[in-house]
């Protein structure tokens, strides 16, 4: 079965950057999509970033240019980099895996929970003011 596991969470002032990463098994990236999730303490999960496997991005509206997801198909790794981090951000973070062979191509529907059926066990990040 396809195993994900984040990495990276931690503490950062207001203003600062962190760089999150999700190693996956058994799982090739050039098919279907994988997606950053997030979930504040007390609230409902929401999606933040999505990539298709040709590189095709999709970001919540929250995250707009601040964070920039990746990944490393050769390595197997999927990244999350944000910047200019504010205290709404923070959440524990999950990665997950929609393994259907389709493309998004930048639908927000790449953002919604269902489409997912793998997910990693999160890692949180905390923001001071």
């Amino acid at each position: 079965p396809v195993q994900l596991v984040e990495s990276g969470g931690g503490s950062v002032q207001a203003g600062g950057s962190l760089k999150l990463s999700c190693r996956a098994s058994a799982y090739t990236f050039s098919s279907g999509c994988m997606a950053w999730f997030r979930q504040p303490p007390g609230q409902e999960r929401e999606g933040v970033a999505a990539i298709d496997g040709d590189g095709t991005t999709t970001y919540s509206d929250s995250v707009k240019g601040r964070f920039v997801i990746s990944h490393d198909n050769a390595k197997n790794f999927l990244y999350l980099e944000m910047n200019n981090m504010k205290p709404e951000d923070a959440a524990t973070y999950y990665c997950a895996v929609d393994p259907v062979p389709r493309q998004y191509f930048g639908d927000p529907a790449s953002l919604r929970i269902g489409q997912y059926a793998y997910w990693g066990q999160g890692t949180p990040v905390t923001v001071s003011s």
